[in-house]
């Protein structure tokens, strides 16, 4: 099994605020410095993103990939690869944890990437782990600083937040 990377943060927002903010694709582009466009090709009968185009710009590695998305509850979204120029492998995922009675959330993001080109494994590891600490910055920013009634993505539908149409992360 392939090795994978995992980190946590806190964020200062309910999960459903959190998780509405993953969901929105479209706006990635806004607060992820390497996702210069998203695109959503595909929804689930709930609305949500079930494939995403991405198109990334992380200075030595630029690629155009698909993702496929599953959502778990409204408190988790797995993505792995469909399609990518530079990628073999692109699996991942965003799960959320309500602190404080729901007034926090932690969020840890799992990430495993494998390129097409040779790469040593101590420079992959360390690279998954600058994007997930990236990504987990950027949404932690995005989402504290977002009002309120702003965090859910319009084409949110009425129950969770994991029914909202619309990162995961960085890759996502």
């Amino acid at each position: 099994m392939a090795e994978h990377t995992r980190s946590s943060i806190t964020i200062e927002a309910a999960p459903a605020a959190v998780m509405g903010v993953i969901a929105d694709f479209d706006r990635y582009p806004e607060w992820t410095g390497e996702v210069k466009e998203a695109e959503v090709l595909g929804r689930d009968a709930a609305g949500r993103a079930e494939q995403v185009r991405l198109l990334l710009d992380a200075g030595a590695i630029k690629d155009d990939h698909t993702l496929a998305y599953r959502w778990v509850g409204d408190s988790e979204v797995r993505w792995s690869l469909v399609k990518s120029q530079m990628l073999r492998t692109l699996d991942g995922s965003y799960a959320l944890a309500p602190l404080d009675g729901g007034a926090s959330t932690e969020v840890t993001y799992q990430l495993t990437v494998d390129v097409k080109i040779p790469m040593l494994g101590m420079i992959k590891r360390k690279a998954e782990k600058v994007i997930i600490d990236r990504a987990l910055a950027g949404l932690k920013k995005r989402v504290e600083s977002a009002p309120a009634d702003s965090a859910a993505p319009p084409q949110a539908a009425a129950g969770t937040a994991a029914d909202a149409a619309g990162p995961a992360g960085e890759s996502a």
